[in-house]
């Protein structure tokens, strides 16, 4: 019996003395930190708009620090670019923000074109096209953003409305382009296809419907005491922090920064079109509400100048090196066939060089670095994310806030982690 009474003692001295060792740590961690709380949110949390993870530090209700976790969608886009012809490509630039395909579409495909030198070579009936297929996208995106953000903070029939009308918009786009999501509408000197007929006056329509919805939106949350009292005050974000942090698109403009580069840096035919640019006072979350709102009627001004001032003529540059010509051509002529064999094949030739190109998208600066050392796939591809630099001002804008708080700001911010992650 004594050994085991021996092992017994020897065990009990250990278990003390491993139990004090953990008391002082403990202690000794109080003491640095207080009584803070270590909270994950996300990256499953239906608040977060994706696979977000924010790692909280919480004294009582209060954020005493934040940190977003992201990359949870890493496809290695950039990447696989290295390896596909540029139009090739076109398909993977759907699924940044997949809110907004079509933009993202004219977005990358503009960067090419600026490193092949042919933007000004681009028919007028191609550009206003164009035009039109971002603003749809603009409406989209910011009635899936406002719907989800209104939800998150209580108003669930905000949602109901504003999916119905993105619905028509999914219409229009699978009338357009055959697919109501990933479109991969747009190619180097053109687009896939002209309007089909009939489309124009269903857009017509479509604007006259979406417009009577801004107005029931916005009688259901400007001056909802509740929906105010969750957003006004909350989460504020001033000029120089945005400016600092490289925020773009309407968290900027909410911000009190008059920046658009559809204005500042027209591209397309946006210089010919007459809209104003929404810019809050406050910098907080209900200030980024009012300039998404009043950013679908402003795109909807621009879809209707658009259309009234639709040219005709061609949609496509008229280059058999550039664009893929006519089927009719290509079975009737030797050059046309080589022209469509070497495209298909080997991509158009695009020389050798580098270029940036900034689009206006929904999020904000949808960027495309491109180095070219010839040939027809790119020898590096950088996408500058407007969420994911979005994203970056989360430690400092949670900061302070509560704990409640923590999903209004976040719809607010209106980001995808698809265009974050890439």
């Amino acid at each position: 019996m004594a050994p085991e009474v021996k092992d017994l003692e020897i065990k009990d001295t250990v278990g003390k003395t491993l139990d004090g060792l953990e008391s002082s740590a403990i202690d000794e961690q109080d003491e640095l930190q207080g009584d803070k709380l270590v909270l994950n949110m996300g990256p499953s949390h239906p608040s977060t708009h994706g696979v977000l993870r924010i790692v909280l530090e919480l004294d009582g209700e209060v954020i005493t620090k934040a940190m977003p976790d992201v990359g949870y969608l890493h496809r290695g886009d950039e990447k696989i670019a290295e390896n596909m012809t540029y139009n090739q490509f076109v398909p993977y630039t759907d699924r940044l923000d997949y809110l907004a395909p079509l933009a993202n579409n004219v977005a990358y495909i503009l960067a090419v074109e600026k490193l092949m030198g042919i933007q000004d070579q681009l028919p007028e009936r191609c550009q206003y096209i164009r035009v039109i297929c971002c603003e749809l996208a603009r409406i989209s995106a910011h009635l899936l953003g406002l719907g989800a953000f209104a939800m998150d903070v209580g108003a669930l029939t905000v949602f109901l409305h504003t999916f119905t009308e993105r619905e028509k918009v999914y219409n229009l786009c699978e009338s357009l382009t055959g697919a109501r999501f990933t479109t991969s509408f747009t190619r180097v000197g053109g687009i896939a296809r002209d309007l089909p007929d009939g489309w124009i006056d269903q857009c017509r329509k479509f604007l006259d419907e979406v417009e009577v919805n801004f107005d029931e939106t916005e009688q259901l949350l400007t001056r909802n005491r509740i929906f105010v009292d969750r957003t006004q005050g909350v989460g504020v974000l001033p000029k120089e922090v945005a400016i600092d942090y490289g925020v773009t698109g309407p968290n900027l403009r909410g911000s009190g920064v008059e920046h658009d580069l559809r204005k500042t840096n027209p591209y397309l035919v946006y210089s010919e079109l007459d809209f104003d640019i929404p810019v809050g006072t406050a910098g907080d979350s209900y200030d980024r509400y009012l300039v998404r709102m009043e950013e679908m009627r402003q795109s909807a001004r621009i879809i209707r100048q658009c259309l009234d001032k639709l040219p005709g003529g061609p949609v496509n540059v008229e280059d058999g090196k550039t664009f893929l010509p006519p089927k009719d051509k290509v079975l009737s002529s030797m050059e046309e066939l080589i022209h469509q064999f070497m495209l298909v094949t080997q991509g158009v030739n695009v020389p050798p060089g580098e270029v940036y190109f900034g689009a206006e998208n929904p999020k904000g600066e949808l960027g495309f670095y491109i180095h070219s050392t010839g040939g027809g796939t790119p020898n590096r591809l950088k996408i500058r994310g407007p969420s994911f630099v979005n994203l970056s001002v989360l430690p400092y804008i949670l900061k302070g806030s509560m704990m409640s708080d923590t999903v209004a700001i976040l719809g607010s911010i209106d980001f995808v982690m698809g265009e974050s992650d890439r």
